[in-house]
């Protein structure tokens, strides 16, 4: 159900009109991600939280979109974002 539409006051006499639309919230990060440090071999996991869920989430390192493979798992679970960094190396600083 919209709250979105045509609402009108009728007197009777006269009647007064207005077209009321609703505009959604933009989606915010309502926890930020946190810098990590780890040892070389482990995996790292990083978070955020979001004001909404089942929002399209990109994830970048440098720049570069990163995407599901052996080396990055993405998750998403309801308004919590999740990027696991699997069996990290220098590089991945």
């Amino acid at each position: 159900k919209t709250d979105a539409g045509l609402y009108t006051c009728d007197i009777g006499t006269d009647v007064a009109k207005s077209k009321v639309s609703v505009q959604e919230k933009p989606t915010e990060v309502t926890k930020q991600l946190e810098d990590k440090t780890s040892p070389a071999g482990q995996d790292i996991s990083l978070s955020c939280e979001l004001s909404k869920a089942d929002v399209n989430i990109r994830w970048y390192k440098d720049g570069k979109a990163i995407r599901k493979s052996q080396k990055y798992d993405l998750q998403q679970e309801g308004t919590r974002a999740v990027l696991t960094i699997r069996d990290s190396t220098v590089k991945d600083s």
